[in-house]
């Protein structure tokens, strides 16, 4: 179970109006529910515009799932990056929104039922509502992570990918000669204009990993892998890499965080968070963002 909890994960960075439709469906189930079924002694109250308070829960369920979902990702980006995001993170971050929820709900009710003294305490109500919660989360979570690892690890296996002989990692990789060769040269400029990173052949670029206000260039040097940091923008490195058609074609932007050579990609494989493509040997494996999907899949079928 634990191993479970610490695969990967698709974390869903939704728009605003998207996170504003599902904190919507989630606060009309609550006051739906809440009408129905009555729980937490609501059966008992008797007061004046019983159904319009009882929606405040449901309202009050739409305001804190939208801040929640909203402000945690922005407040700590690092934490909630799609790449260090798990099965176990999602489900506390949807179950530290449902506690959040019943706390805030039962001050709610407090306010409105000063003299009510069947009012349960706040551990049996975050208990309750932390058992009610946990099992529908954890399965939908799970079976969600499921579905996309079949989905992606499916789709993988039939992407082509451009392939390099031999495959044993003992032995070199096939480096033209330098001396000879006749492909225009690589040349990255930092945002100073200064700094700069000169590859002899531009099919010897790995990828382009960018952190910050930087960006790492991984190559090869005298068919070993090197990296160089550069102070750059990716955007900046991805439009010095669209000069020339030679290059434009080898290279794709595959992440916010990447630029990947096409001509170096030896294997695609799939977890739940979407494509991983492998470079040098499985030495390197650089993430594919969902919404570059479509762009990766026409440009690998493209290389056949």
């Amino acid at each position: 179970m634990l191993r479970l909890l610490n695969q990967p994960y698709p974390f869903s960075d939704l728009s605003i109006r998207r996170q504003l439709v599902r904190a919507g469906i989630i606060g009309a189930f609550v006051g739906i529910f809440l009408l129905l079924f009555q729980p937490f002694g609501l059966n008992l109250w008797h007061t004046p515009y019983k159904i319009l308070k009882v929606a405040g829960f449901g309202l009050i369920t739409f305001l804190i799932t939208f801040l929640h979902f909203l402000i945690w990702p922005r407040l700590l980006p690092k934490t909630f990056r799609d790449e260090q995001w798990t099965v176990g993170k999602e489900i506390l971050h949807i179950i530290s929104n449902i506690l959040l929820i019943a706390i805030v709900n039962r001050y709610y009710l407090i306010l409105l039922t000063i003299d009510y003294t069947g009012l349960p305490n706040l551990g049996s109500m975050i208990l309750v509502t932390f058992l009610i919660g946990i099992f529908p989360t954890a399965g939908s979570v799970i079976v969600n992570y499921i579905v996309q690892l079949r989905k992606y690890s499916q789709a993988a296996a039939q992407l082509p990918v451009h392939t390099h002989a031999p495959d044993s990692p003992a032995q070199a990789i096939d480096i033209p000669d330098l001396t000879n060769n006749t492909s225009p040269v690589l040349t990255l400029t930092a945002e100073n204009e200064k700094d700069t990173v000169i590859v002899s052949n531009p099919a010897d670029l790995l990828f382009v990993e960018s952190s910050d206000n930087y960006c790492t260039i991984y190559y090869l040097k005298s068919g070993h892998p090197a990296k160089v940091l550069l102070r750059s923008s990716l955007s900046r490195i991805e439009s010095q890499l669209t000069l020339t058609d030679a290059v434009r074609q080898s290279f794709v932007r595959c992440h916010r965080s990447y630029i990947i050579n096409l001509d170096q990609v030896e294997r695609v494989t799939g977890n739940a968070q979407g494509y991983k493509l492998h470079v040098l040997h499985g030495q390197y494996q650089v993430p594919v963002a969902r919404k570059y999907n479509d762009t990766l899949v026409a440009e690998l079928k493209g290389l056949v």
